[in-house]
């Protein structure tokens, strides 16, 4: 019986979903070794996507109902993690930010990026498991709840790119738990005061720091913005998106801008921008298409998942990875404000890739059970 049971997952095992994330991953590790030759985040990345598929292939044989039934377990422990980053001597600072725990044998870990799978997993149980017909205010003030204890705790880190990630994954669950218009046209109303009252607050208030207010400022008024000051983030990602031109500076990384250290953190915020560098518009238009080639694999499994849940769960993951490509990509291109959102499978850090493939497999664990009631 085992047997058979291994055979039938190999046999439904989505392959081709796998390989257009590992292929993608691989093409990051070589923009990633442009980006910083002499520095071992290539390597490191390497080994992120071996321990990464070892993670995919775990949650992708288990049964995905179970993981889901443990959902506020998973929860609970996410919530315990980021209010362990937050207590000095154990919480790592780098740049600012509180937001890694050192992990022995295995390096920084961030539970931000973790946390978002509990998360999907409560939103989808929550919702999927709810009686048909609209949502009800109570039940919208649950979803908000379930997102609102990690935004909170990680914007106390502070990591305002990260937090933004979390938003995507209610909009998606909410908008196919069909949610009423009002709530939707209230909420929208709601965020064009708060914002903007948000912002002058926390600029009077000193909450939004100045390299913060700063970086919004540059895409306000580009024109007076200083090239060599608050705007030089921003400025020279562009500069080195447009020095690919078409095809690429055609292996010439000696002279690239990350390698002559003009471009800040290239191997993780900025790698589109060396990816466009390298492989020119032509790389950049190949790279979007495996990434919708990859999501449209994603949904095609949410439009065959067996359940309500596990079409939440998969539609919420494409929701969450297509927001941060788009806010990656707005950044590197000076549509956007600089503000740290890591573009999924392509930049290096370990926290990152794992989790992604999690999801992944997640995705899969639903796929493979298609036909099972």
């Amino acid at each position: 019986m085992v047997a058979i049971i291994e055979k039938r997952q190999i046999r439904d095992f989505d392959w081709l979903t796998a390989f257009l994330a590992v292929s993608i991953v691989c093409f990051g590790v070589w923009q990633i070794y442009n980006a910083q030759p002499n520095e071992s985040y290539w390597s490191k990345q390497i080994i992120g996507l071996f321990i990464a598929l070892i993670g995919m292939a775990v949650v992708a044989v288990t049964d995905y109902r179970r993981i889901i039934d443990a959902a506020p377990i998973f929860y609970a422990i996410g919530i315990i993690l980021l209010l362990l980053v937050l207590i000095p001597g154990l919480g790592v600072k780098i740049n600012g930010q509180r937001a890694w725990l050192a992990v022995p044998f295995i390096g920084r870990f961030q539970p931000s990026e973790f946390v978002k799978i509990p998360v999907v997993l409560m939103l989808a149980s929550y919702f999927g498991n709810r009686k048909a017909g609209t949502l009800k205010f109570k039940e919208l003030c649950v979803g908000v709840g379930i997102l609102a204890l990690p935004i909170a705790l990680i914007m106390l880190e502070p990591d305002a790119g990260q937090a933004i990630t979390y938003f995507p994954l209610l909009a998606v669950v909410l908008f196919l738990s069909a949610v009423k218009m009002r709530y939707v046209v209230g909420s929208l109303l709601l965020a064009l005061i708060f914002v903007p009252a948000s912002y002058v607050i926390g600029v009077q208030t000193g909450f939004i720091k100045d390299y913060q207010r700063q970086r919004i400022e540059v895409i306000l008024d580009p024109e007076n913005a200083d090239p060599r000051g608050y705007g030089y983030h921003t400025f020279q990602s562009m500069i080195t998106v447009g020095k690919g031109q078409l095809t690429g500076i055609k292996g010439d990384t000696q002279t690239s801008q990350s390698a002559l250290k003009f471009l800040p953190e290239p191997q993780t915020d900025f790698i589109f921008a060396v990816t466009a560098e390298n492989t020119g518009f032509v790389g950049c238009i190949l790279l979007l298409l495996s990434y919708a080639i990859l999501l449209s694999r994603l949904i095609a499994g949410a439009r065959d998942a067996p359940d309500r849940v596990g079409m939440l769960v998969i539609m919420a993951v494409v929701g969450g990875m297509t927001f941060q490509i788009f806010m990656n990509a707005g950044m590197v291109l000076g549509f956007l404000p600089v503000i740290g959102v890591p573009l999924p499978l392509m930049s290096a850090g370990l926290s990152a890739i794992l989790s992604t493939f999690i999801a992944i497999g997640f995705v899969i664990s639903i796929k493979m059970r298609r036909f099972v009631n």
